[in-house]
């Protein structure tokens, strides 16, 4: 796992480094955009299509959704009543709730545990979070924001819904494995081609994505209840889920890993858009994702 870790860390702080010394004819966020959209609407939804058209869709995927949204349902409620003691803003409220409940379960936990484990862990990381993870937090997750907002943003979050290409690669991967319509030998190898750039693209984006000079010292106080949270409780909850309702071993150390992994980076853009504490949030971001390379190993020591 430290080794993995390391790796890892070497990728994003290719991204950081980017960031600051990209060829200046564009702008550093335009860098990072080109390359977010590039994953996010080709590369991304090649491996998710790859992924799901081959796994058997049985009662464990079920199980593995139940799981991700126990470990969401735990998150907000521990972080809802951690912060009814807490004199914040409504701002920093929402941005705490999303920061403390929603794990960066694609964009880190898919490259660490395909190193860590091995490239079968992709359809269980995948499941968790295309499955629960991101329809909640486009749904559940929009109307907590739109709750803490001062502002007057409204959104349909079934519209959100609808323009994540990789739900539409989920869709359709589950339509064809339940056909039973085998992938063509030239389809399957085009997708495993593309795939192969999801891994280190995103973690470089990561990188470019992470707010560094966002980490204050004002913020620590309201942020160790997140990393308490997203780091040790969930996974926890998630662990203590996955043992009570049966679920294979080797998919329960998958998906607690996943339930350990830091503040999701896509918060930002709702907390931007619906005028909460963004700059709070990108703290959280940095701040989990530091703690994480600390917690990610002990954790993995304790379920081995």
């Amino acid at each position: 796992m430290i080794t993995a870790l390391i790796q890892m860390s070497l990728l994003i702080a290719c991204g950081t480094f980017w960031k600051s010394y990209a060829p200046n004819h564009i702008a550093a966020t335009a860098h990072r955009r080109a390359l977010t959209d590039l994953v996010f609407y080709i590369l991304l939804p090649a491996l998710v299509l790859d992924i799901i058209w081959r796994t058997p869709l049985d009662s464990t995927s079920l199980q593995i959704s139940f799981l991700a949204s126990t470990g969401l349902a735990t998150g907000l409620i521990v972080m809802w009543l951690v912060t009814k003691v807490m004199s914040i803003s409504n701002q920093q409220r929402g941005a705490l709730l999303l920061a403390a409940s929603f794990p960066n379960a694609t964009y880190l936990g898919l490259p660490v545990l395909d190193q860590v484990i091995g490239s079968h862990s992709r359809a269980t990381v995948l499941q968790y979070d295309l499955f629960a993870c991101t329809p909640i937090l486009l749904t559940v997750g929009i109307l907590i924001a739109q709750s803490y907002s001062d502002g007057d943003n409204k959104i349909n979050p079934l519209r959100e819904l609808i323009k994540i290409p990789p739900l539409w690669a989920v869709a359709l991967g589950i339509t064809l494995n339940l056909s039973g319509i085998e992938a063509p030998s030239f389809l399957s190898s085009s997708l495993s081609l593309l795939a192969g750039g999801v891994v280190p693209l995103m973690l470089i984006v990561l990188g470019m994505s992470i707010r560094w000079h966002s980490l204050r010292l004002k913020f620590i106080k309201l942020l160790l209840p997140v990393v308490i949270i997203s780091l040790g409780v969930i996974p926890f909850a998630v662990f203590s889920m996955s043992h009570l309702i049966g679920i294979p071993s080797e998919i329960s150390i998958i998906v607690t890993l996943v339930a350990g992994m830091p503040t999701m980076v896509f918060g930002i853009v709702i907390c931007e858009r619906y005028q909460l504490d963004s700059e709070l949030y990108a703290a959280a971001v940095t701040l989990t994702t530091i703690c994480s390379l600390i917690s990610l190993p002990l954790l993995f020591q304790f379920l081995s």
